[in-house]
């Protein structure tokens, strides 16, 4: 899942410089080279920090923006990133959430087949049986995985030194997600396809035994199996007529002709390839020697492995930029301010928000209001990350001094105004006469001289001191490994959440047989978190993209639902996979955070 190949027609320029959109770094990686580009985006070269080259493809921006490419996308890397074949180029880096999706897998200093063959020729047989030999060895670690190339072409294999390597496994299959494909974005060449992929039909791993048949076709004459021409000219033939192997070497007939067969279940498994390969060579076993490939090829492998280094950056200036907007650089740890002298403002977008840093430690003596108007926001509120304008109608710092005098002018103007205020409450619940002698309302609630009717923004009263209290969110209870089978349900007010038998019966919610993840109780409803989203409590009641069921083939691994049970629990389902094709249940396997009644 690579895709290091350049662009036949670039000639010797195997190291392209980059141009005015390309980017200097991804992720941490500094760009070295523009390695090449195709349908699904741009190949760069990169060193890890250790010093190994590496090839990171950077998916076009178009593909990033489908949703559903995005999740099979992530879901083929995490895949792929089992894949550890001695005929693979392993993955070993990848972000599938940015707002650019990019995976890195170890370079391999060597040409493509389709450059070498454009290049040089159609291959000697003894290479011909190496090459097929070790690309079936790679399907066998891509199958093993559970997936399926769909897209193995000349382009596709890269000729090392040590023998080939199969690249991009499994991007043609996210890549089918997206309409792009339909609208002049081509992903995979009709040419080494085989009758079902062209037809529309089931992809299995018979697929890519047929475009293997292909890619030794190729190899052994330097021209498809199935001619050249438009699209559909081409998809014609590979369904219905046979191909053009009268190129292909006497040694090499048989192994090819059993591969293009066209049901795909009568071509060869892959044991069997590598014993026609190991029958058809001349020697009675497969031994890869060094000089595997001719010579021209040999020499294009040298120059591919002098790759240049990164472009060097000029070092930080010595002195933080003092241009407005410059980012902010400290040179040297802030020193202490001396006594008595206020610390300096740290620089926009640093440190906690100016309205609510603390003056001065908190102080049991002082009064309640006092203490929270040290506290209390101004009118421009800063927040991380944002320039925020100093509070206006700000006058010089108060003398010595003043500050305990205006503390006792407070206390007495608010000893006054308590005074009155208790003598204008009394009179007003004298005439009104409707409290009772306790001081309490009708309602049970409130306090005396206030209205039954609550305010549309009113807070519950705390009875305790007469002061607002503060909605708590309840402690999240987790049950991690669920394994949830279909036709069974979960309750979320459940002490020990655990699956039940029962799929449809008002159940908070349950994996429906039909392939459905359902919030069947009244009132439920589940909201499906794109992939960019960190599920949480805030995030589940921010969103309102409701639905009742939610079909499993949307779910990955890593993706988050969010689950309202109509009775004020929310919980948050993180998928961690579903089962096998030959395991004897059908289940998926999640995580499982519950919020009980924290419904607002």
């Amino acid at each position: 899942m690579s895709g290091q190949q350049q662009d036949r027609g670039n000639g010797s320029q195997i190291f392209q410089p980059l141009a005015g959109d390309d980017p200097a770094t991804i992720a941490g990686y500094r760009i070295a080279a523009k390695l090449g580009a195709g349908g699904m985006g741009k190949v760069y070269l990169s060193y890890t920090p250790g010093g190994r080259p590496v090839a990171i493809k950077v998916i076009r921006p178009e593909f990033g923006e489908d949703a559903e490419f995005r999740r099979r996308f992530a879901q083929e890397v995490q895949s792929a990133q089992r894949v550890q074949g001695l005929f693979t180029a392993p993955v070993i880096d990848a972000d599938t959430k940015g707002a650019q999706p990019w995976l890195a897998t170890a370079y391999v200093p060597g040409p493509s087949l389709a450059d070498a063959v454009a290049a040089h020729g159609a291959l000697p047989v003894q290479a011909v049986l190496l090459l097929i030999a070790g690309m079936a060895e790679a399907l066998h670690v891509i199958h093993g995985a559970g997936i399926v190339h769909r897209d193995l072409k000349p382009s596709n294999v890269l000729l090392a030194a040590d023998g080939p390597r199969v690249i991009d496994f499994g991007i043609a299959y996210a890549a089918d997600a997206t309409s792009l494909t339909g609208s002049g974005v081509t992903i995979g060449t009709p040419s080494f396809m085989a009758p079902e992929q062209a037809a529309g039909r089931k992809v299995t791993p018979a697929t890519d035994i047929f475009a293997l048949g292909q890619v030794a076709a190729y190899a052994a004459t330097g021209n498809p199996a199935f001619g050249e021409g438009t699209s559909h000219g081409v998809l014609y033939r590979i369904v219905h007529e046979e191909p053009d192997l009268s190129g292909v070497p006497e040694r090499l007939r048989e192994l090819v002709t059993r591969c293009l067969t066209k049901d795909p279940a009568g071509r060869p498994s892959i044991p069997e390839i590598i014993e026609l390969c190991r029958t058809a060579n001349a020697e009675t076993v497969l031994r890869r020697p060094e000089d595997w490939l001719p010579a021209p090829v040999a020499a294009d492998i040298t120059v591919r492995t002098a790759a240049p280094a990164p472009v060097q950056t000029p070092p930080p200036p010595a002195a933080a930029p003092t241009a407005p907007g410059a980012a902010y650089s400290p040179t040297a740890p802030a020193s202490p301010a001396p006594v008595g002298q206020a610390p300096a403002t740290p620089p926009p977008g640093f440190g906690p928000p100016q309205a609510y840093r603390p003056q001065q430690p908190h102080n049991p003596t002082q009064p309640a209001g006092a203490q929270r108007q040290a506290y209390a926001p101004t009118h421009a509120q800063s927040y991380p990350g944002h320039t925020v304008p100093a509070p206006m109608n700000q006058g010089p710092a108060p003398r010595k001094g003043t500050g305990k005098r205006a503390l006792l002018i407070a206390l007495a103007a608010a000893l006054v105004f308590g005074i009155a205020g208790g003598g204008t409450v009394y009179l007003l619940n004298k005439d009104d006469g409707k409290q009772t002698e306790s001081g309490s309302s009708s309602q049970g609630g409130q306090e005396k001289g206030t209205s039954t009717t609550p305010e549309p923004d009113a807070k519950p009263a705390d009875t305790s001191d007469g002061e607002a209290q503060e909605h708590t969110d309840p402690e999240p209870a987790e049950y991690n490994g669920i394994n949830l089978t279909a036709g069974y349900h979960l309750t979320l007010a459940d002490e020990d959440v655990r699956p039940q038998e029962g799929e449809d019966a008002g159940y908070e919610l349950s994996y429906d047989t039909g392939g459905y993840l359902d919030a069947e109780a009244t009132g439920g409803k589940l909201v499906l978190l794109d992939p960019s989203q960190q599920g949480s409590l805030e995030a589940c009641r921010a969103d309102t993209r409701f639905t009742e069921n939610i079909a499993t083939e949307k779910l990955s691994k890593g993706r988050q639902v969010c689950v309202f049970t109509g009775t004020g629990h929310i919980g948050l389902v993180t998928v961690q996979g579903f089962s096998s094709e030959d395991s004897p249940s059908k289940y998926m396997s999640l995580d499982l955070t519950v919020w009980r009644n924290a419904a607002v």
